[in-house]
């Protein structure tokens, strides 16, 4: 506890050579060696041991020579040259052990991408805790979206009482809300899509002749059957609330509608500030945290006009509309961004992939 790890590792060797009598000499021995590594944090923020206070203590020797001819001198000789040479072969082997362990740390702080939207990288937020249960490794997450630019998000660290309670033999690992907010907010860029009538299967279509229905102050603007695109963009950062026995997420975006007149480009009509409400399901696959998105509440937060002159209009009928276009249209879209997944800590080579959420 607080230190790191200390083994003790019974050995047993056999020696054998030359006699000085003649024939050959054969020792067997059996020795204890005992050594600590200090679990600490080195400059790339990722966990090492050093190793210290490598030690062998010899239990018994053997040997073929008579009882006859070692007298207590030659066994205290020979006690002292075993250690030294146990000493310089053994201590080196456990060094290399710790080498081992310590090539399966740096794993934990390589970049690893997060779908083409940018790169996720861990790495250790202090030195690490031992207990005599368990190593507790707090991370901090490095987020950098595509063009190298770094993402700001919150250090929600989560207070020791409020986490899950250790199980026996159990891996644990704790992921904040804060973190899937910044991870969201990385693959957000892709969330962006221009919604036109082919894709709203089932619904009303996506013409002039609906918005006329829908807002009566459009009628003198708008002539009728023209096909109407809505461009979704994600406006600022999703939010992720997670509960005791749900989780959900707070997207932000603008819907701006634009019609197609017979002889010129899209041109704007208006722009809704929007607000979806989802619930959020966990899975892992592949090594990383997906998340699937499922629509509970949409709401207009107001609108801004755009080139047409349109007076103001109400929005509730619309609102619903949109509501079943973004279920049926723009949460699907969403939900194929976010099999990109976020992947999860590469840490002395564990596997997710049978893990309990």
């Amino acid at each position: 506890p607080s230190s790191g790890l200390f083994m003790a590792v019974l050995v047993q060797a056999t020696i054998t050579g030359k006699s000085f009598i003649r024939g050959n000499i054969e020792f067997t021995l059996t020795a204890n060696l005992t050594a600590r590594g200090r679990l600490r944090q080195d400059a790339k923020g990722s966990p090492r041991f050093s190793p210290r206070n490598c030690h062998i203590s010899i239990v018994s020797v053997t040997s073929s020579l008579p009882s006859r001819m070692r007298p207590k001198v030659v066994s205290k000789v020979l006690h002292s040259n075993l250690q030294k040479v146990l000493l310089a072969l053994l201590c080196p082997a456990v060094d290399v052990v710790f080498n081992l362990v310590n090539a399966k740390f740096v794993t934990v702080t390589s970049e690893i991408p997060l779908g083409t939207a940018g790169t996720l990288q861990y790495a250790l937020l202090r030195p690490p805790l031992t207990s005599e249960r368990f190593i507790e490794l707090d991370l901090k997450t490095i987020l950098h979206q595509m063009e190298g630019k770094k993402v700001d998000f919150p250090m929600d660290q989560l207070s020791l009482v409020s986490l899950p309670p250790k199980m026996d033999a159990v891996t644990q690992l704790i992921l904040s809300a804060g973190l899937l907010s910044a991870g969201l907010s990385v693959l957000q860029e892709n969330f962006d899509l221009e919604i036109s009538n082919n894709m709203v299967l089932g619904l009303p279509p996506l013409v002039t002749t609906t918005l006329r229905v829908l807002i009566p102050e459009i009628s003198r603007v708008l002539p009728p059957s023209r096909p109407v695109v809505i461009d979704m963009r994600a406006t600022k950062a999703p939010v992720v609330t997670i509960t005791s026995d749900k989780s959900f997420v707070q997207l932000f975006s603008t819907a701006e509608f634009r019609v197609a007149p017979s002889d010129s480009t899209p041109e704007s009509l208006f722009v809704l500030d929007v607000q979806s409400n989802l619930e959020a399901e966990f899975d892992v696959s592949e090594e990383k945290l997906r998340l699937s998105l499922t629509l509970r509440r949409c709401g207009v937060m107001g609108h801004s006009q755009a080139h047409l002159p349109l007076s103001v209009f109400q929005e509730l009928p619309l609102k619903r509309v949109l509501a079943d276009i973004i279920h049926v249209s723009y949460v699907p879209w969403i939900n194929r961004v976010l099999r990109a997944g976020i992947p999860l800590p590469n840490l002395l080579g564990i596997t997710y992939h049978q893990a309990n959420i």
